[in-house]
């Protein structure tokens, strides 16, 4: 068959898409492929399962230039050092998406790496990024892992893997970053313009940031509902659609505590739970003041229009922070006392924050003991929710929030694993279970378990590079 592919990016902003071509598979075998999502796209499954992934994952595409900062510090010239932009497709719904690879080979921005990925960390990016989708968090999807036949050498050699991948758009934070910081306005208004054109046609520069703001702002309260840890919140990480990017040292948090961490490389605590709203804000600062010639002539106005537009990340984030918990706890009104004391407790008493939330809405339903079992100060839990009962929780609506079935840590590692060994059976078990995460299924009460503790307190996750 053959595939339509449209070079919008490309031909916008050619001075930041650079022609490359992946590297060949050496021995490709599919790994993993999201068929109803390929039916989506327009593409036949049966295709791919014929050699139509091997096709993809050694075409030619171009790899985008863009800028960032990592843990705070910037570097100018980061870009796309092991991925390509095949180009642009139109889904079934008449939306345009980016076809993705990662781990296609060094390109001009590897910076020193070899461009490729292992088996494990792109499983890692399908599975998640699936399981995020599942929670509806917006994400960019994974269509495919393609072991490529290559040996990818890390602290030891390990198989290599291509993921095919589609997101709204791969602009980010530090693809403006880039534009600004080569002096050309012009370049810097053509991307913007494709960026409206992409995301929000109408809009002015201004209304653009506005929209960003918001959609961050929802985002990352999302990702604080179901306990997710980006890990690396680095600019160049943080897209202009609002989905979700680069599943690399992310992980689910299980007992509740702010200040949880699992990235290897995140050695203060920058980008730790509780951090992340505060993240996001900053990382938005950063993209107003790459936007600022684009707000108004004069550079005082320009910078108060930025702030102002800036302070309403709060008001947003507050939003679908406190709504959603007010979902999460099946009430309505004002629950901001009821929920400080709550995040108190749990944090107090090493809480599991998926289980906790999960059982809460057998309380509701009259069966608070699987509740109360998570606590050792049973006193402070009966006397919480007593205060709790006494807003008329709804127990079926919890349900249809409170995933029963996240990827939790040491199942996602089983997984990842055995893949690496040749055995995906894990793998399809534990991504069938969090692709539907909400309400019980017989037989799955292993994949709602928390991890032993033993594996929680020493569990770090690496960013695959």
């Amino acid at each position: 068959m053959n595939i339509s592919l449209s070079s919008d990016f490309a031909d916008a902003v050619p001075e930041m898409a650079v022609s490359w071509e992946a590297v060949p598979v050496v021995e490709p075998e599919l790994l993993a492929l999201n068929e109803p999502l390929a039916r989506e796209l327009g593409l036949d499954p049966a295709w791919l399962r014929a050699g139509g992934l091997s096709f993809l994952v050694s075409s030619k595409g171009v790899a985008q230039a863009y800028a960032g900062h990592q843990f705070g510090g910037y570097s100018p010239r980061l870009g796309d050092g092991r991925a390509l932009l095949l180009g642009e497709l139109t889904d079934a719904g008449g939306r345009l998406l980016d076809l993705h690879l990662k781990g296609s080979g060094r390109t001009p921005f590897a910076r020193g790496g070899d461009g490729l990925a292992a088996v494990g960390p792109m499983l890692r990016e399908y599975l998640v990024s699936e399981a995020m989708h599942a929670l509806g968090i917006p994400t960019t999807r994974a269509l495919a892992v393609v072991s490529t036949g290559h040996v990818v050498q890390r602290e030891e050699p390990l198989a290599g893997a291509v993921l095919a991948r589609v997101a709204a758009s791969h602009l980010r934070v530090g693809s403006f970053q880039y534009a600004r910081n080569t002096g050309d306005l012009d370049l810097l208004r053509r991307l913007a313009g494709h960026a409206i054109a992409r995301h929000h046609p109408g809009s002015t520069c201004l209304e653009l940031f506005s929209h960003v703001v918001a959609a961050q702002a929802s985002l990352v309260a999302r990702w604080m509902l179901v306990g997710f840890i980006h890990g690396v919140m680095n600019t160049d990480n943080m897209t202009i659609s609002g989905e979700t990017i680069d599943y690399g040292p992310c992980a689910f948090m299980e007992a509740y505590d702010p200040t949880t961490k699992y990235s290897s490389i995140d050695h203060r605590g920058r980008y730790a739970y509780g951090n992340q709203p505060i993240i996001a804000e900053w990382n938005l600062a950063r993209l107003a003041e790459a936007l600022l010639p684009l707000f108004a002539d004069d550079e005082d106005e320009a910078v108060s229009l930025a702030l102002a537009t800036l302070r309403t990340f709060d008001e947003h984030f507050q939003e679908a922070w406190i709504g959603g918990m007010r979902a999460k706890l099946g009430v309505s009104g004002d629950v901001k006392p009821l929920l400080q004391d709550l995040l108190a407790l749990m944090h107090e008493n090493n809480v599991d924050f998926t289980s906790f939330f999960h059982l809460l809405g057998k309380a509701a339903r009259g069966d608070a003991e699987p509740v109360r079992s998570l606590f050792l100060d049973l006193a402070a839990a009966d006397a919480w929710l007593a205060r709790w009962r006494e807003l008329g929780p709804d127990g079926e609506a919890m349900d249809r929030v409170n995933p029963v079935y996240v990827p939790r840590n040491h199942l996602v590692e089983e997984a990842l694993a055995a893949g690496a060994d040749g055995d995906m059976g894990p793998f399809d078990r534990l991504l069938k279970a969090v692709t539907s995460p909400f309400g019980e299924r017989p037989g799955l009460e292993y994949f709602a378990a928390p991890a032993p503790q033993d594996f929680s307190a020493t569990y770090r996750t690496y960013c695959g590079t």
